[in-house]
């Protein structure tokens, strides 16, 4: 009855304003209060006070000097809130980009991955106009545990280097067993003090968390770790010491040196940026609509996207996205709208421009320990069990995407997973179809009207009947086939009643033009029965129509027209 309804009374579709309007324009139009700014503040600040540590960390385990995760922050993150579909969400550098990133800057150097961070953004910006985020939802949720799971276990390992305060001979490899081994050869350099100023902001971390969870953790942690370093005079790298602390402006935008040659072999980064920014963007969205049960919009969240990845790397900075635990922190710390992300973005820059100096007492085996934490936090450990018990096909996806993105690649494993979840999905559509005759065991009892004999209800030797349940495409075509072709040529009439076919591809349409060719061989007459208008269109267009079949709205009606037809001959 629902559809009846909605195909009589159809939804009008949202005009292209309607979709692509940020919603910081929303808030403001519902009204805009002095008390709405001042929750929208304190958002902000709590969750620049957590941001801030970890847009450094982040830079540093991308491969890049830290200022550039600010950069990222105060930039996109901007840009994010400003322009973006969600209410709540919260932009800035991802812990999920790293291994991309680092990879990326190893291959291509810094100005290669600020001209794949731009090119990832025009391709944000093509997703969200051509409405394709809608799709981006169809991830199965196995392929996005184990790939979460995957990225904590690759950002873990190499933290580990920072962790122990290991010295390498050489350069630390990428992929996981190499490094592993270089891990091994070097643990003989372990520095105790680079261990104890980890362990100590791990600790710190979780002791906070548990003892005063609205405290921010993570900045005091680097704070205790960063005073008791410097107290003692112990012997762990900083970053002053590597880096030479971070600079105390924003520098002027300016473009990447860019070719076509340089485009094209940046390219496959940029498409890898894109995807992965469009997934864990609008998982954060998604987030952050459960937390506070609003509606975010997909596509304009996209757009947004696109043009903060532009604008962040026109200022130096990595690319940003969406990031779940700082949009979480953002929807409990009470923000009421985008504003509290603006703020949280123009929070920081008075931050790194008042507080510079400070940033290069940082140990760098204390920012390791707050990605450490990050990590395990990453690691959704009941989900990834629960998985594992559910089913063998949510096992396989799960665990196929989990190893490939630690061996192989973070594309491949969501491609994998991706792929391997359409085929579960598609098994477990094939076998939910069923094909039955439509003569029940035990027949309803009817009440008794003034017409109460209906001879065309009468049992016809002649005439077969059978029904399609389910999703009838080319995943149970086989199936259905093979029924068809059993019963097809044995009465002189058969109906087949489709009324229970939700929808129909081209090739079960195929099927049916075979089994109606075969009826039409052996003189016996096909009516499809209860097929809906586009199952009708579908089956027209692929030849079903007379003389081969003819249609009818309800198996009664099917029944009356071979009446009417025999008598007529």
């Amino acid at each position: 009855m629902d559809q009846v309804r909605r195909s009589i009374h159809p939804q009008a579709r949202p005009s292209f304003a309607e979709l692509f309007t940020p919603k910081l324009v929303t808030v403001l139009r519902e009204g805009y209060t002095l008390a709405h700014f001042r929750a929208d503040a304190v958002a902000g600040l709590t969750v620049a006070i957590v941001a801030l540590p970890l847009c450094m960390a982040i830079a540093i385990a991308s491969g890049v000097t830290p200022e550039r995760g600010l950069y990222t922050s105060i930039v996109g993150g901007f840009i994010i809130s400003a322009l973006g579909g969600s209410r709540f969400q919260v932009g800035g550098p991802a812990g999920a980009f790293i291994v991309l990133v680092a990879a990326t800057v190893a291959r291509v150097g810094v100005d290669g991955l600020l001209l794949a961070t731009m090119m990832a953004g025009v391709f944000l910006l093509a997703i969200g106009y051509l409405r394709l985020g809608t799709y981006i939802k169809f991830i199965p949720y196995p392929v996005t545990v184990g790939f979460t799971a995957g990225i904590a276990v690759i950002i873990f390992s190499g933290q580990i280097v920072e962790l122990l305060g290991l010295k390498l001979g050489g350069k630390e490899p990428g992929p996981l067993v190499p490094k592993l081994t270089v891990i091994g050869e070097a643990i003989g350099t372990i520095s105790p003090a680079a261990t104890f100023v980890a362990m100590l902001t791990v600790l710190t971390i979780v002791f906070l968390r548990r003892w005063q969870p609205r405290w921010p953790a993570m900045l005091i942690a680097i704070g205790v770790a960063s005073l008791v370093v410097a107290l003692f005079a112990l012997p762990a790298e900083t970053i002053g010491t590597r880096y030479g602390g971070i600079p105390r402006n924003l520098q002027w935008p300016a473009l990447p040196p860019v070719s076509l040659e340089r485009m094209i072999h940046v390219l496959p980064d940029a498409i890898a940026f894109a995807l992965l920014g469009a997934i864990e963007s609008l998982l954060s969205a998604v987030v952050a609509d459960g937390m506070s049960g609003r509606r975010h919009r997909s596509n304009c969240e996209l757009v947004a996207q696109g043009f903060a990845n532009i604008a962040s790397a026109l200022f130096g900075g990595i690319c940003t996205t969406g990031t779940i635990a700082r949009t979480a922190t953002n929807v409990r710390a009470g923000a009421h709208g985008p504003v509290s992300g603006m703020l949280h973005s123009a929070i920081l820059l008075v931050l790194m421009l008042a507080a510079a100096p400070l940033a290069s007492y940082i140990p760098l085996a204390a920012l390791a320990g707050v990605l450490a934490v990050v990590c395990w936090n990453m690691f959704e450990k009941q989900a990834f069990l629960t998985l594992l018990r559910a089913s063998r096909g949510d096992a396989l996806v799960l665990m196929a995407t989990f190893l490939i993105v630690i061996f192989r690649d973070l594309t491949e494993g969501i491609v994998v997973g991706f792929a391997l979840g359409s085929i579960l999905f598609i098994d477990r559509m094939a076998k939910s179809i069923a094909v039955e005759a439509d003569l029940p065991l035990v027949p309803e009892d009817v009440a008794d009207r003034a017409a109460t004999y209906d001879s065309s209800q009468a049992a016809d030797a002649d005439t077969v009947i059978y029904r399609i349940s389910g999703a009838f495409f080319f995943g149970a075509a086989s199936t259905v086939g093979a029924v068809l072709d059993r019963i097809a040529d044995q009465r002189k009439n058969f109906i087949l009643d489709c009324s229970a076919v939700p929808f129909l591809d081209s090739t079960a349409a195929n099927v049916l033009e075979g089994a109606a060719h075969k009826a039409g061989r052996a003189g016996v007459r096909f009516i499809i029965a209860g097929a809906a208008p586009q199952t009708r269109r579908m089956l027209i267009n692929h030849g079903l129509k007379r003389p081969l079949v003819t249609y009818a709205a309800s198996i009664r009606d099917a029944r009356a027209q071979l009446k009417a037809q025999s008598q007529s001959a």
